[in-house]
């Protein structure tokens, strides 16, 4: 089992947060933000781009016990920087381009170039998913209904 969300360091809990953002950013936003980065390094691949299969766990309530949910494709891979920083990409589906992506994203944001690669690609990812976030409640909320009881002059 992982950490608690408590015991994890300011970098750790960063990281996890890039880390998610890619993981569930769409495959063709990705690419874009990506071709908006100058002269990306050369890298080694520690595990290429693999597809394979997670079991998704999930709980009643958010906090009963846990129980399998079902499978969900995902694709996976590592890589390594000239400069040493190694990255990993896990992305949900077959998109194997996509993985290496968000490998080589979370490999820079380890290096000098993390505040370029923020802005270029995390910033406009995050909007992105805020945006369809937002839309995604609004089309909730019209569907929400709201139920009140008059009171009735009978004791």
């Amino acid at each position: 089992m992982g950490k608690p969300e408590t015991a994890l360091s300011p970098d750790q809990k960063a990281r996890k947060a890039w880390m998610g953002l890619l993981a569930k950013s769409d495959a063709a936003l990705l690419a874009e933000r990506m071709a908006e980065m100058a002269d990306l390094p050369a890298f080694e691949w520690l595990r290429r781009p693999e597809v394979g299969g997670v079991m998704v766990r999930g709980r009643m309530g958010g906090t009963g016990a846990p129980f399998n949910l079902g499978e969900m494709t995902v694709t996976r891979c590592s890589l390594r920087l000239a400069t040493g920083e190694v990255g990993h990409g896990y992305v949900q589906g077959r998109d194997k381009r996509q993985a290496e992506q968000a490998a080589l994203v979370d490999a820079l944001m380890q290096g000098a170039r993390a505040e370029v690669v923020r802005e270029t690609v995390l910033t406009p990812l995050q909007v992105a998913q805020e945006a369809i976030r937002t839309a995604r409640a609004a089309k909730a909320a019209a569907t929400k209904v709201d139920f009140f009881t008059m009171v009735r002059g009978e004791d």
